[in-house]
């Protein structure tokens, strides 16, 4: 039995049939916890921190590609007024 790092809550978890690198799910919080030691049983959880990096790289991306359209469609406008 391993106790999940984030909320303390247990995990049934056979030590014999679990593998190295094997993601488990907590049952009570959700977390993604990877197994990194087997005999015992060891978890860590999975960053969400990496998830929400791509994720601000993206916005930012489309935030930045928005901003040169709009430059594009600016300049397109002041080339008709003329």
């Amino acid at each position: 039995m391993i106790r999940c790092p984030d909320c303390g809550a247990e995990i049934d978890v056979d030590e014999d049939e679990v593998e190295e690198g094997e993601i488990l799910s907590c049952p009570e919080c959700e977390s993604e916890l990877e197994v990194t030691q087997t005999h015992p049983v060891h978890v860590n959880p999975i960053s969400d921190d990496l998830d929400d990096e791509d994720e601000e790289e993206d916005d930012e991306a489309e935030e930045e590609e928005e901003d040169e359209e709009d430059l594009e469609e600016d300049e397109d406008d002041e080339e008709e007024e003329e």
